[in-house]
């Protein structure tokens, strides 16, 4: 249940992990999808959830040092990273809360074993720790925490209500839980890039909102929920402590790295939506990721990414 970007109307990754519904292939508890988690090769879905995490780095970063900073905020000494994937935010939240146990909790075992890797490299082994669980049945085994930390993951669950109570029960007094849910889809591209008919992605994204749609749907014991993230948090005995959302612009021309993130989510595009897909646009991705083609993504000066990630706050008194 590795946390991303890009569930259809709503943002991700994996810290998610992350980016559309229907291709990551995590079981059902875990990100809600129909594939089941053995059949996604871990080698190369892993380290593409961890570019997309550290693309997304600041987003996170913000939002961490924005809750830590929080007059009301309690001591922080355990947290639970909810849907942790290859465990990039894992190690920042450990870094921002210096004094914490941060637990990654996942479903994926390749994922938590990239999560001890990557805090073994940054010195952070000592306070990180990983929990293999599928949520929502694995939700007693996790322990109490002062911060439970879910990125994009609450909307895999098909009762959101119920999972969020659980969350409660979980807190110390004081303690809250952070919610990154919602925010604006990213962007990459000009309205016109010269090629095809303009607004690709403006149609990309709508296929994208049918899948996220269909995906909850699909889900066990699924519950439609107005997406009231302060109601909810009330509904569970959770005083909401605000809402904000934060900025991620990477200006043309991008930078390699970047650049290679934006290449990668419209390969997973360009595969999985192929059957919505007019033949037009399929031409126009097949040159987009044609390295060699001048109006490909790889060449053009005018690819960037704008993209913004909301984060709300529930506490318990």
């Amino acid at each position: 249940m590795s946390q991303h970007t890009g569930h259809g109307p709503h943002q991700n990754t994996a810290h998610s992990h992350h980016s559309d519904p229907a291709h990551r292939g995590h079981r059902h508890t875990a990100h809600g999808h129909q594939q089941e988690a053995g059949d996604v090769d871990w080698d190369v879905m892993g380290p593409m959830l961890e570019q997309e995490a550290e693309v997304s780095r600041p987003q996170y970063e913000a939002a961490a040092r924005w809750i830590a900073g929080l007059p009301s905020a309690p001591k922080v000494r355990r947290v639970l990273d909810i849907g942790s994937g290859p465990g990039v935010v894992t190690c920042l939240l450990a870094e921002v809360f210096p004094e914490a146990e941060v637990v990654a909790v996942d479903g994926t075992p390749a994922l938590l074993e990239r999560t001890r890797d990557h805090a073994e490299r940054l010195g952070l082994g000592d306070r990180v720790r990983t929990h293999r669980a599928d949520l929502p049945d694995g939700l007693d085994g996790l322990g109490e925490a002062d911060l439970i930390w879910a990125g994009n993951a609450l909307h895999h669950m098909g009762d959101q209500r119920a999972v969020l109570a659980g969350f409660a029960a979980l807190l110390r007094p004081g303690g809250t839980v952070a919610l990154a849910e919602g925010g604006l889809q990213p962007r990459r591209l000009p309205r016109d890039i010269g090629i095809g008919r303009p607004g690709l992605e403006a149609r990309l994204e709508a296929i994208n909102v049918d899948r996220f749609a269909e995906m909850r749907a699909a889900l066990p014991g699924t519950k439609r929920e107005t997406e009231d993230w302060a109601a909810l948090f009330t509904a569970v005995g959770l005083a909401p402590q605000g809402t904000r959302s934060f900025l991620l612009d990477l200006p043309a021309p991008l930078a390699d790295g970047a650049r290679d993130h934006v290449i990668t989510e419209f390969a997973r595009r360009r595969q999985m939506f192929e059957e919505e897909l007019t033949a037009e646009d399929i031409a126009v991705l097949d040159r987009l990721l044609d390295p060699d083609d001048p109006a490909g993504l790889r060449r053009r000066p005018d690819v960037f990414l704008l993209s913004v990630r909301t984060v709300h706050l529930g506490r318990r008194d």
